[in-house]
């Protein structure tokens, strides 16, 4: 379990500022995660990383000379936001355009792609290489479905490399695009782990049993079986991985590899060598040359007891990168040049503005409407608090189990900031996408994107002129269906939020066509919205981090759209109390 934290709904920020704090001679906390001390050559490219928290040294503590050039982290098992990631590229970018890294995680896609399109619209080249290494997560053929776990690493390291020898970024791209095809990872765990402030793990685990592909943000693995001796451990993650070797390798003999045992949390460093020892015999004798392994802990997933084995297969340019040497919190090799430390090149934070354009001011009608909006997100903050446990216990069976925390984050930034806007006099639209935008930022993950991208739309429908009937909030919802359809790529059918907000979207074009005021549309749709929830446990999850359990969840609703259901029946009080 985790014992030290105060508020856990700050842990994620605290453990930020001591980690800055610890380091503060080779990195820099900045809004949104940390950085370099010192920037970049100009006109070089940079490397940007980032992940949940959860997971140290993954992702901040690979910051440093060597390695990325900045990291942006999330919330505790939350992928960063948008936002957090504009704001880390844009305090390392010197000019030469930016390389996104990151592991394949639906959260991390989204923000990672979002934070894309809007340095793009700013003439920032941005590239991304989406790292896919776990075996367990999908089938070789679907390799682009697979997770990223340790092997993460290498590709870091190979792109860090090829940035910092003043590569352009068209070679940049190739080299790390070359590494993350040519690394495989593969993870087994003997005990779940604990979230802070949770009483028990998000999944257990019976003695003498062991786990095998779970995922770094404590999903359970995809099967059990007895748990073996160390030597019986090592000889199956090997077995298992040398099964996938590249093709293009052809016969092991004499072939050159990096290693990585990881420890993923609870795992001590004495057991990590017993079984290093036999994974090293058995590499051996398959006439494998082992290149500089690392035997430490590099992603972690709290107190999860656990390992995983990467192998990286090199040819001559990554072995370079493989073996070149780094200097970041966390991870060590050889000798590096200190970096050239002057006023000029020292890491400028990114704070938040405070220079920010003042809120348009609605008319009375719209701005008597967005009281109503912010009544309506302070009825689903409560709704959520109220269902905190059983989102998560909803989530964990086949996910990470942190998605009523994450919600519980996103609405209350939201409230704060719907208050805020209606205190400079916004209307409703303004309200709502001050609102989706705190959402987003503060939450991150999947949901925040997802949740972010609703309420804009939804805002920018509805506007700050007049007071909406029917029509135009059925229009601002499926204009927000289509958004997030095109954003998660979820369709009908997948057991997504996207299986409520279909049916909800269709019953209030409904009732707006039979001319029904808001409130009677509203609570008609929101009966559907219930029924569809509900009915998503008989779907099997074909998208998203509950893909690779698809069959554990069978039998239970899925927690994005329960949750969904959960606000369109708190909003639905609200809107009948006003008689909208």
């Amino acid at each position: 379990m985790t014992y030290l934290f105060n508020n856990p709904a700050q842990f994620a920020d605290e453990l930020v500022e001591g980690f800055a704090a610890a380091h503060r001679n080779t990195i820099q906390r900045v809004n949104g995660g940390v950085i370099r001390r010192y920037k970049a050559k100009p006109g070089q490219v940079v490397v940007v990383i980032g992940g949940g928290s959860g997971h140290y040294p993954a992702f901040g503590g690979f910051v440093g000379q060597g390695l990325a050039h900045g990291a942006a982290l999330g919330n505790v098992f939350a992928a960063p936001s948008a936002q957090q990631i504009c704001q880390i590229s844009q305090a390392v970018d010197v000019g030469g355009g930016i390389l996104f890294c990151y592991a394949n995680y639906a959260g991390d896609v989204l923000n990672f792609e979002q934070a894309q399109v809007q340095l793009r619209a700013q003439g920032i080249d941005v590239r991304s290489v989406v790292v896919t290494d776990d075996i367990a997560s999908a089938v070789v053929v679907e390799q682009h479905k697979r997770r990223g776990i340790a092997g993460t690493l290498p590709v870091f390291k190979a792109a860090a490399v090829a940035a910092d020898a003043g590569k352009p970024l068209d070679e940049v791209v190739r080299i790390a695009t070359e590494a993350k095809d040519r690394v495989r990872s593969l993870g087994v765990a003997f005990s779940g782990c604990t979230l802070p402030g949770a009483n028990k793990p998000l999944f257990e685990v019976a003695d003498g049993k062991m786990e095998v592909g779970m995922g770094i943000h404590g999903e359970p693995g995809l099967y059990r079986v007895d748990a073996p001796s160390a030597d019986g451990l090592a000889e199956m993650l090997v077995e298992k991985l040398l099964a996938e070797t590249p093709l293009s390798l052809g016969s092991l003999s004499g072939v050159r590899v990096g290693v990585i045992l990881n420890g993923l949390g609870a795992v001590k460093y004495e057991e990590l060598f017993v079984i290093y020892r036999k994974i090293d015999q058995l590499l051996t004798q398959h006439g494998l040359i082992i290149v500089e392994p690392v035997v430490d802990e590099l992603i972690t997933s709290f107190d999860m007891a656990g390992v995983s084995l990467t192998l990286f297969w090199l040819n001559d340019e990554l072995e370079q990168t493989w073996i070149a040497p780094a200097d970041t919190p966390a991870f060590h090799r050889g000798n590096i040049t200190p970096a050239f430390q002057s006023d000029e090149n020292n890491a400028a934070a990114v704070q938040p503005s405070h220079n920010k354009q003042p809120l348009k001011i609605g008319s009375a009608d719209s701005r008597a409407v967005g009281k109503v909006v912010l009544a309506a997100l302070e009825a689903a903050r409560d709704a959520i608090e109220l269902q905190l446990e059983v989102l998560g216990r909803l989530d964990a069976i086949a996910g990470d189990g942190d998605h009523g925390i994450g919600m519980q984050r996103g609405l209350t930034a939201a409230v704060e900031a719907a208050r805020a806007a209606l205190d400079a006099q916004a209307g409703a639209g303004t309200v709502l996408t001050a609102a989706g935008d705190a959402w987003s930022d503060r939450a991150g993950g999947t949901s925040g994107a997802l949740w972010g991208v609703i309420l804009r739309n939804l805002g920018n429908t509805l506007r700050d002129e007049a007071k909406p009937d029917a029509a135009t909030v059925a229009f601002g919802v499926a204009a927000a269906l289509d958004a997030v359809s095109n954003l998660g790529k979820a369709q009908l059918g997948d057991k997504t939020l996207v299986d409520v907000l279909h049916p909800f979207a269709q019953a209030l074009a409904a009732g707006a066509a039979q001319n029904l005021t808001v409130a009677a549309a509203w609570t008609m749709a929101a009966h559907i919205a219930d029924e569809a929830a509900q009915a998503t446990r008989n779907l099997m999850p074909r998208i998203g981090r509950a893909r690779p359990h698809a069959e554990k969840s069978i039998g239970t609703p899925d927690p994005g759209a329960v949750s969904m259901a959960l606000i369109i029946h708190a909003a639905d009080k609200i809107i009948r109390k006003h008689c909208l």
